[in-house]
This record gives C-alpha cells, sequence and structure tokens, in this order.
C-alpha cells in the first residue's frame, strides 16, 4: 500500500507539531505532503510562522494516502474542526481497516467531534480531556488505540512523530531514524 501521509493545516496552527511530524516522515522514507484546508497554500501557523503547504485540500488524493495526521495549536486544531471536507474524510479512513487517524495537542478534539474515537483510548493537551467525549483520556506522551495515535503537545512531536514512523514503517525504520536524531540518547 501507498505510504503518503497527509499532514493538514490550518490558520493557528502548532509549528514545532506539522514540521517535526513532516521532516521525521520524510527521514524515514514516507511521502508526508502538508494539505492547507484554508484555500491557500501559504498558512500562518500560531506562533506567526509562514508555510507554504505542498497542496491544497481540493488537491489531495486520499485514495492514495494512508494516513490523516492533524497537528495541534490554537485555533488551528478548532479551524481543523470546522472543515466539512475533512471531517467526511476522517470517518472515511476510521471505516477503512487499512488506513490510519494521527492527532496530536488540541486535534484529537477533532476526531471525537467527528465521532471516530467513540470508545478508544486517546491522550490531547492538559485540560482538554473533556473535548475527548466518548473515549478514554490517558494523559500518556503518545497513544495507541486501534488505528489511531494521539500525542500530548508540543514538547511530545518528536517521540509521537517516530510513533507515526513505526506505525507505518516498523520499528526498525524508527530506530534508525531516532538514532540519527539523537533521540533514543541517554
Amino acid at each position: 500500500m501507498n505510504n503518503k501521509v497527509y499532514i493538514h493545516l490550518a490558520k493557528g496552527f502548532e509549528e514545532i507539531e506539522a514540521l517535526t511530524i513532516t521532516d521525521v516522515l520524510r527521514r524515514g522514507g514516507v511521502a508526508a505532503e502538508t494539505v492547507s484546508i484554508t484555500g491557500n497554500k501559504p498558512v500562518r501557523g500560531t506562533h506567526g510562522v509562514n508555510i507554504e503547504a505542498d497542496i491544497l485540500f481540493e488537491e489531495a488524493n486520499y485514495e492514495g494516502c494512508r494516513m490523516i495526521v492533524l497537528p495541534g495549536g490554537m485555533p488551528g486544531a478548532a479551524n481543523l474542526g470546522e472543515h466539512e471536507g475533512l471531517c467526511t474524510k476522517i470517518k472515511e479512513f476510521a471505516a477503512d481497516s487499512e488506513k490510519y487517524l494521527a492527532a496530536i495537542c488540541a486535534a484529537p478534539m477533532v476526531f471525537a467531534a467527528c465521532g471516530v474515537l467513540e470508545g478508544e483510548k486517546a491522550t490531547i493537551y492538559p485540560g482538554m480531556e473533556s473535548k475527548l467525549a466518548g473515549s478514554e483520556a490517558t494523559g500518556e506522551n503518545v497513544t495507541v488505540s486501534g488505528r489511531t495515535v494521539t500525542g500530548l503537545g508540543p514538547a511530545t512531536a518528536m517521540e509521537f512523530a517516530l510513533k507515526l514512523l513505526e506505525v507505518l514503517e516498523g520499528r526498525e525504520k524508527r530506530d534508525e531514524v531516532a538514532s540519527g536524531l539523537l533521540f533514543d540518547r541517554r
């Protein structure tokens, strides 16, 4: 199966999360592309960093995509949650046994709002647990539940990105990239 991953950007996205995920996945050989849901390729992050997305939502081919990723940040996560087309794709991915969903920081609330976290375990930015209605909040840095991966926040972005790489490409590839990044050094 294709290993394409779409990292979705909305105005106010968390830069550390979006860029770390994109970078780590690309280092691991995954075809990671940033997707703007704003209608424009330039997207401004929550801390004023402007990123030029690879493609627009309207140009994305989700049939060839293996994982939908949502970085957090506010109001970025809220803006993602207001995009009806994205919610439709999230529901389609949740129903497909070969596809994955991933969200970090405030963004797991988008999955909950789309109704795909019911009965799952998930983690979310501390203080936002009530936004995970229907799921069990773990408080872990990274939680894998079925085919859904959730992460706690900016400080856990590297751990989260490496878990995504492991889910997609296996533990050996994760360890190879982590070693090059000096992640597991103690």
